[in-house]
């Protein structure tokens, strides 16, 4: 069977540790059996993709969600790559192209459907590399459920804004709710659409049924593609 081919965002920025973070998301694709076209900011959008994943990374600027950060709350805000991951996004999105939202990209893709976001939460943001586990569960029904199962499983929290269920986009339905936050969505108008507040890609510091969403999107991507000319 053919690879299907993902479209990655990614940070340009080239420390060790971003450099790091990009390959373990490549290594997660390619492993669930995906061709992986790496997207940075200052690259053009590619034509015949069957898939999206939107990685983490840096904080969202707030006037991108109509909102001021008057103190300071933010951190690595990138203009550039927040204006190429909405556009990705949003053609994705009205293409039904299969979209994985991981951590930042859940952020993002909430909202580039028109949800906002909190800008600072205390206690789930990892400091020197330390996790910050957690565990939760799937919605039963859910797509997550699907491939997850609704037992609890451990993930972990690298993310210091977040969504609440008062700041989710009117198009997407929560299937994780954990400490007053939205920790997973899924698009109920969409082929296939789901973000996860945590990064299945550290694969050591999850649980199995936390990381089988590479295998699951990656399936789906494979699955009648639509190879849409996003």
């Amino acid at each position: 069977m053919s690879r299907p081919r993902i479209a990655l965002t990614v940070s340009a920025v080239r420390t060790p540790a971003n450099l790091a973070a990009r390959q373990r998301y490549i290594d997660a694709l390619r492993d669930a059996g995906a061709d992986v076209i790496v997207i940075e900011p200052g690259d053009a959008i590619p034509s015949d993709i069957d898939g999206v994943c939107c990685s983490g990374g840096g904080d969202i600027a707030p006037d991108r969600y109509g909102e001021v950060d008057s103190d300071n709350l933010c951190e690595n805000v990138i203009p550039e790559r927040d204006e190429l991951e909405l556009l990705l996004a949003r053609r994705a999105l009205d293409a039904d192209v299969p979209v994985l939202a991981i951590c930042r990209g859940f952020q993002l893709v909430n909202v580039a459907m028109g949800g906002t976001l909190a800008m600072d939460v205390k206690g789930h943001q990892a400091k020197d590399e330390q996790v910050t586990p957690h565990r939760l569960a799937a919605r039963a029904g859910s797509r997550l459920a699907e491939f997850s199962g609704t037992d609890d499983m451990l993930v972990n929290s690298r993310h210091h804004q977040a969504v609440t269920p008062d700041r989710l986009a009117p198009g997407l339905r929560a299937t994780v709710l954990h400490d007053g936050l939205v920790e997973a969505f899924e698009s109920p108008t969409h082929r296939w659409v789901i973000g996860v507040q945590w990064h299945p890609e550290r694969k050591a510091e999850v649980g199995k049924a936390a990381a089988r969403i590479f295998d699951a999107f990656v399936a789906e991507a494979r699955r009648s593609p639509i190879r849409s000319n996003t």
